[in-house]
């Protein structure tokens, strides 16, 4: 995919981040792309659903597996407008996604990076290729603006 398809899939999924801010959930929005095309897209339910798995990622690769009807998502990639945290990180191993592709770094709660780097493991299942900080500035501007206003 050319860098023209990653910024647009990028800007999928910060939309989806502004639209959790606007439920009132932290703003937080994936995209799953498979050639080009857009399967799956969401962003944060965890309030809405009283669901603590209900992660932008989660709900995206739930519903791109029911779009292609396999519980793996070779050749799929993933845009997240955050460093994904441990469940997610593992279920985007076990979906075998092939690049991960997030927006702000998180160092209190991300996997990826930071705190337990789960695809350096070597219990790991599989590991995608990984490019963070892609519109990194946007994305932590969202989470930033969202935090203070609850403060």
């Amino acid at each position: 995919m050319n860098n023209s398809a990653r910024t647009d899939a990028m800007a999928i999924a910060l939309a989806e981040a502004e639209a959790a801010a606007a439920r009132g959930e932290v703003p937080v929005g994936a995209v799953v792309v498979r050639d080009g095309l857009v399967l799956a897209r969401a962003g944060n339910r965890t309030r809405e659903l009283n669901d603590p798995s209900a992660h932008a990622e989660m709900l995206a690769i739930r519903e791109a597996c029911g779009v292609l009807a396999d519980e793996r998502l070779t050749g799929c990639d993933l845009y997240v407008t955050l460093e994904p945290c441990p469940m997610c990180a593992a279920a985007i191993s076990f979906a075998r996604i092939r690049r991960l592709y997030f927006g702000a770094g998180d160092p209190k709660g991300g996997a990826v990076e930071n705190g337990v780097r789960l695809y350096a493991s070597p219990t790991c299942h599989h590991a995608p290729e990984v490019y963070g900080g892609i519109r990194e500035s946007e994305a932590a501007r969202l989470l930033r603006d969202f935090f203070r206003e609850r403060r």
